[in-house]
C-alpha cells in the first residue's frame, strides 16, 4: 500500500438511477464537505449514459480523485476514464450488490464509506478486461446475463439481491447449459457449464464465490460452474452464499493472466451487471491499473 495521502479535492458524480443514487446525493454531497473534502464539481447524473462523459470531463478539468455514487455498473462503466490518468477513484456503494465495495473492504453504509474517502488510504488494483474494455470486480455467462437483461428495473430498486433471486427463479425455465471452451495460451479445455464467472475479486452479486480471487494477485481467475444440471447451480449459489464447507465442489477454477473464452452456443456476457459483450472473448487482468481510496486499516 502506497503512503501518499489521498487528495483533498474531488468530484463527485453520482449515477441517480442506482439503487441508491438520487435519494443520498445531497446527503453525500453534505457529509463529504463537512469531513473536508473540497468538491469541484457535483454532478447527479440522470441519464446512466452520460456517466462516462461526466467522469471525462472531471479527469480533463484536473479533479485529483473523482468520487463515484452508484452500483458495479457505474464503476465499470467509468473506470475507462480513469486508467493512466492518475487520478484516483473513490467509491459511495450506493447500487444493489456492491461488490467492488466489498471487494475493498468499503463499508456500505454512507458515514462509513465517507470516513474512508476522507481519512482512508490509497491502494493500487488490477483491472479486469474484456477485449480491451475494463471492468472493477466481475463478469459473467450463462444464467446471469439473461437475469440482468431481463430484470425489471423496480424489482432490482426496491427489492435489491432479493428481487435478482426471485428473478433468477425465473429465468431458470428454458434456460440450457452451454459448451465451454477455455484457453490459456498454452493448453484447451473443454467442459459443460452453467456459469462460468470471470473474477478480478472474490466477490459477484454482493456474494463472495472464491477463495483465492482478489484485486492485487495480478491474475484473472475464470471460475466455471460444471455440468449441466441447474439445480447443480441452484446449490453452488447456495452453499456460496451460506459458506459451506462443500461450496467448492461443482465449481473449477482458472488462474492467470489471459484467456480466450468461447462456447457453444454462444453466450452474452454481463459485465459488471451491464450485459456488454458475448463469446467468443479475450479476458486479461491490467494488473495495477487504477489506485482507489480504501478505509485506513485495509
Amino acid at each position: 500500500m502506497e503512503t501518499k495521502p489521498l487528495p483533498r479535492e474531488a468530484a463527485l458524480i453520482v449515477n441517480a438511477q442506482s439503487r441508491r443514487g438520487q435519494a443520498l446525493f445531497q446527503e453525500a454531497k453534505e457529509k463529504l464537505e463537512a469531513a473536508g473534502i473540497v468538491l469541484l464539481s457535483a454532478d447527479a447524473v440522470e441519464d446512466p449514459e452520460r456517466l462516462n462523459e461526466t467522469v471525462r470531463k472531471a479527469v480533463k478539468a484536473g479533479a485529483p480523485m473523482v468520487v463515484v455514487g452508484g452500483g458495479d455498473g457505474s464503476l465499470s462503466g467509468t473506470v475507462d476514464e480513469l486508467v493512466g490518468t492518475g487520478c484516483v477513484l473513490a467509491v459511495l456503494p450506493l447500487g444493489t450488490a456492491n461488490s467492488f465495495a466489498r471487494t475493498l473492504g468499503l463499508p456500505l453504509d454512507l458515514d462509513g464509506a465517507v470516513a474512508a474517502i476522507a481519512h482512508g488510504a490509497r491502494r493500487r488494483v488490477d483491472l479486469g478486461m474484456i477485449d480491451g474494455d475494463y471492468f472493477v470486480n466481475a463478469a459473467s455467462l450463462g444464467l446471469s446475463p439473461m437475469i440482468g437483461q431481463t430484470v425489471p428495473h423496480q424489482l432490482k430498486r426496491y427489492l435489491g439481491r432479493t428481487g435478482y433471486l426471485v428473478w433468477a427463479l425465473k429465468c431458470t425455465v428454458g434456460f440450457r447449459a452451454f459448451r465451454l471452451v477455455i484457453d490459456d495460451g498454452e493448453r484447451e479445455e473443454r467442459l459443460w457449464s452453467t456459469e462460468v464467472r470471470i473474477l478480478n475479486g472474490p466477490f459477484h452479486g454482493g456474494v463472495e464465490l472464491s477463495d483465492d480471487a482478489d484485486v492485487d494477485s495480478g491474475e484473472i481467475v475464470i471460475q466455471a460452474v460444471v455440468g449441466r444440471s441447474h439445480a447443480r447451480l441452484a446449490w453452488d449459489w447456495y452453499a456460496k452464499f451460506f459458506k459451506l464447507r462443500d461450496r467448492n465442489a461443482h465449481t473449477r477454477e482458472y488462474h492467470g493472466r489471459s484467456f480466450r473464452l468461447s462456447t457453444v452456443p454462444p453466450q452474452r456476457i454481463s459485465i459488471d451487471g451491464e450485459v456488454l459483450a458475448r463469446t467468443p472473448v479475450t479476458v486479461k487482468v491490467a494488473e495495477g491499473a487504477v489506485e482507489v481510496a480504501v478505509p485506513a486499516y485495509s
